[in-house]
């Protein structure tokens, strides 16, 4: 199962409500202006079954997909900085 990349310049981070790390992860997307399109995967059983293939079979949030179709799980914001550069 794969995620439908974001464009270039942008993320998706799949998330759930509760969680604290991606509210964390979310804050520091804007507060330095990064756009990310979110989706909760406890809304959205295609995207928990995404979640799922790219964490061993687990619901890790935040699980990020970036621009050229690679996911990175509970990452920083240093992390996804990086790797929109690229």
């Amino acid at each position: 199962m794969t995620a439908q990349a974001p464009e270039a310049g942008t993320i998706t981070m799949y998330s759930t409500t509760w969680c604290g790390y991606c509210r964390r992860l979310k804050t520091q997307l804007d507060r330095e202006g990064i756009p990310y399109n979110e989706v909760n995967i406890e809304e959205d059983e295609t995207s928990a079954s995404f979640v799922e293939s790219v964490n061993g079979g687990n619901q890790v949030v935040p699980t990020v997909v970036f621009p050229d179709g690679s996911a990175a799980t509970n990452p920083s914001l240093a992390d996804v900085v990086e790797r929109l550069k690229s």
